[in-house]
């Protein structure tokens, strides 16, 4: 039995590949390096839900679907008030009635975008900004959490993390919403499901402790020292390695590119001082293990440029991912199959009877 059910095979899917051997990753017949920063997240949105849902949401339906979310969530952001950002927007997606249509599939990629922007502004006593229905996804996103229209790099950027972080095979969040959909229940009991499992530090709630190693580092000339006493003391150097990919994490390259073409930064240099002190020393350290680069790095230092509070890095990570959940859902459904593995029972046994 494969602890973690690795190289089980739980589902066959037309919606994503990933290959860790060769750092690949295929959307639907299309390579990340043909989607990142080459279209927009609505683009994706419609290859994934293609022939699952009909009509498949497109930029203008999400884009009134948003202004629609904004309506109803607004009056309810103060009863919220005092849980952590992940755990209010979880808590408000939770208010939506349930459903297996285009509807609800569009209320749903539309709630954490409004939501997101909303919640980081109350955290700085800040009013909700109200979205546009005529703009792009990524655009109004920014918009809203920074009430001015963000800059085209900045709207790039934000569109490629997106794209990036859309789908990536049969992870633990997207598992999780295709068991729930396999019992026939709608999509927003698939998308709380899947926001539970995202929640954990072991998948999505990985990428605010870069920022974290970051600072503990300070300048670049520290960077090799510091990761040094860290790595003697046993500790974990953030955004480094990943489960599945044994060479270079190709998300990790897309969000580079991305990042690359905003206006430099301290922080940036910092980073990239990191990346090169981080990699030598794990080549060092651990000469048979592939520690390379992995997604987790260069998402703290994209949203961290774009002006996201880092407790927000696991929500706007949902904003992305709930378009593979509901895809993923929708296949599952589909099926008709209810998943049900079998477990292996290492308790005790009954005692006999004297």
């Amino acid at each position: 039995m494969q602890s973690g059910l690795d190289d089980v095979v739980a589902a066959e899917t037309v919606l994503s590949d990933v290959d860790g051997l060769a750092g690949r990753l295929i959307v639907r017949g299309h390579s990340l390096d043909e989607l990142a920063g080459r279209v927009r997240f609505e683009a994706v949105v419609d290859l994934l839900l293609d022939g699952l849902l009909a009509p498949v949401p497109d930029e203008a339906s999400i884009g009134v679907a948003r202004v629609e979310m904004f309506r109803y969530f607004a009056p309810r952001l103060s009863s919220f008030a005092g849980l952590a950002p992940f755990d209010a927007m979880r808590a408000a997606i939770a208010l939506l009635p349930d459903g297996t249509g285009p509807e609800t599939a569009t209320a749903l990629l539309a709630a954490p975008a409004v939501l997101v922007p909303a919640l980081a502004r109350a955290t700085n006593a800040l009013s909700p900004v109200a979205p546009l229905a005529t703009a792009p996804h990524a655009h109004d996103i920014l918009r809203m959490l920074h009430g001015r229209d963000p800059g085209e790099a900045e709207a790039a950027a934000l569109d490629t993390y997106l794209v990036t972080v859309a789908d990536h095979g049969l992870n633990a969040s997207t598992f999780t919403a295709r068991v729930v959909a396999s019992t026939q229940a709608g999509l927003v009991s698939s998308t709380l499901a899947a926001l539970g499992a995202l929640k954990g530090p072991l998948h999505g709630g990985a990428p605010g402790p870069v920022l974290d190693m970051l600072d503990a580092v300070g300048t670049p000339e520290r960077a090799e020292p510091v990761l040094r006493k860290m790595l003697a003391r046993g500790e974990r150097l953030m955004g480094f390695g990943h489960r599945i990919y044994r060479v270079r994490d190709p998300r990790a390259d897309a969000l580079k590119a991305a990042l690359l073409r905003l206006p430099p930064s301290p922080r940036m240099t910092l980073a990239l001082a990191v990346e090169t002190a981080a990699l030598k020393l794990l080549r060092e350290k651990k000469p048979d293990r592939p520690l390379d680069t992995n997604v987790e790095f260069f998402t703290a230092l994209l949203l961290d440029a774009l002006g996201f509070p880092r407790e927000m890095f696991t929500a706007v990570f949902a904003i992305g991912r709930t378009a593979g959940w509901l895809a993923h859902a929708r296949e599952q459904a589909l099926s008709g199959r209810l998943i049900r593995p079998k477990s292996l029972y290492v308790g005790p046994a009954p005692r006999r009877a004297a």
